[in-house]
């Protein structure tokens, strides 16, 4: 059956326009928008043969709800994408670089994690059904079009998954404030899968376990934590980082 999900904001609407312009069904404006940006965004839409809707400010704020849509709202089928793990592995070139996240359920944090794991080249974002937020239109937009380009894969076992992970080579980097090593002390760049807590629990019990070590991140100021999509950030750079310098190195 065909599933269709709203778009909200520049952001989301652009990527979508960019990536698969062919999956849009209508695109509803605020025809009161006459700025540079709306202008930009809807001659791209025309130029790839999308329907625009111009409406009234009071038509958009029915189509969008709670959300905040800057004047341009999308509807658009669900893209395509990597379904399993395999999946992924099979278009993965060079050390492969996952993030699972145990536990976020808030979807402006999940969107924030999207969109660092996507800069960052992350093959895939793992988190399991039971503690996760979906690919919901809150999510779309604070990912900034990320939720549209990196594969978020929902499982029913994380544990599993993290054992299949294990089976492929993959190391399993756990987050922990408490750990004695820190995030630049540990080799990342082998095939690797950062995984983070949710702010205040923290991993499970059997995710901690599976880990193949775990690292924390060097405070020297006065707050404890970081926001868990902060800290993905530092975590996933370090990343970047290390295997930047190896790339160096070896040519």
């Amino acid at each position: 059956m065909k599933t269709s999900q709203l778009l909200a904001g520049f952001h989301a609407v652009t990527a979508r326009a960019r990536h698969a312009p062919d999956t849009i069904e209508a695109v509803y404006a605020d025809a009161q928008r006459r700025d540079k940006r709306m202008q930009t965004l809807l001659q791209q839409l025309q130029d790839k043969s999308v329907k625009v809707h111009l409406v009234n400010s009071e038509r958009l704020g029915e189509i969008a709800g709670t959300l905040k849509h800057q004047g341009i709202l999308a509807m658009a089928s669900q893209l395509t994408q990597a379904q399993d793990l395999q999946e992924v592995f099979d278009d993965i070139e060079g050390p492969a670089l996952f993030l699972v996240l145990d536990g976020v359920t808030d979807p402006h944090n999940l969107g924030a994690c999207l969109r660092t794991a996507d800069a960052a080249g992350v093959h895939a974002v793992l988190a399991p059904k039971d503690r996760a937020v979906g690919l919901s239109a809150v999510v779309q937009r604070v990912a900034c079009g990320a939720a549209q380009t990196t594969p978020y894969l929902m499982v029913t076992n994380l544990a599993r998954t993290l054992r299949e992970l294990k089976a492929l080579g993959v190391w399993i980097v756990g987050t922990d404030e408490e750990a004695e090593q820190t995030i630049d002390s540990v080799d990342l760049t082998m095939p690797t899968a950062w995984v983070m807590g949710a702010e205040g629990e923290g991993m499970r019990r059997l995710t901690r376990e599976l880990c193949d070590v775990l690292v924390r991140i060097p405070m020297n100021g006065s707050v404890e934590s970081l926001n868990v999509s902060v800290a993905t950030g530092v975590c996933l750079f370090e990343s970047v980082r290390q295997r930047g310098q190896k790339t160096v190195t070896a040519s």
